[in-house]
């Protein structure tokens, strides 16, 4: 490959994995530059108002954080939106050009899967049934039992800074407190 460089990535057009979306639906496409504030900023003030209840997030590839991030303050801001969730493969297809054309070397085209998320937020109810869905507030029954196993101390984490018993220093030679310093013999 270092006879070649990449010209151009092409990103083949896939269905959303949601049937029956309204064809005014807002989909907010997440790319790995996006800034999450502007992306909130204009998502919020949308589902805040009444004509818009559903608002679908879709990332791909190194978004995918990004997009799970935008969702999550979404219902934060949002209390009682359902959620329904899909994951699935987007197709790409790089395109390299040979660096010296003179050489006789091919174009070559590379076909990569790429992992993609679709969540779809509504203020109406969605089919409970459908795999990938959320109901409102369950993230919150999630946490609260969370905290009371630890509360209760079923949940008990070892104490310490991890670096094991006997190391007092910030550096692996220190010997003593913050006074004393390693010398060589």
């Amino acid at each position: 490959m270092e006879n070649y460089k990449k010209s151009k990535i092409v990103e083949k057009p896939s269905p959303l994995p949601f049937t029956n979306l309204p064809s005014d639906i807002i989909e907010m496409k997440v790319k790995d530059g996006s800034k999450i504030r502007n992306l909130m900023g204009y998502a919020i003030g949308k589902m805040e108002s009444d004509s818009v209840r559903q608002i679908l997030f879709t990332g791909s590839g190194k978004a995918i954080s990004k997009t799970i991030t935008c969702v999550e303050i979404m219902k934060r801001r949002l209390k009682g939106l359902h959620q329904i969730t899909k994951v699935l493969f987007k197709q790409t297809e790089e395109i390299w050009e040979p660096i010296v054309p003179e050489a006789g070397l091919d174009a070559l085209t590379v076909k990569r899967n790429i992992p993609a998320i679709c969540v779809l937020l509504s203020k109406d109810a969605l089919d409970s049934q459908e795999p990938g869905y959320q109901a409102p507030g369950s993230f919150d029954a999630f946490w609260i039992e969370t905290l009371k196993a630890e509360s209760q101390g079923q949940i008990k984490r070892k104490q310490g800074g991890g670096r094991g018993p006997g190391h007092t220093g910030k550096h692996p030679r220190s010997v003593g407190g913050r006074g004393e310093s390693y010398k060589k013999p």
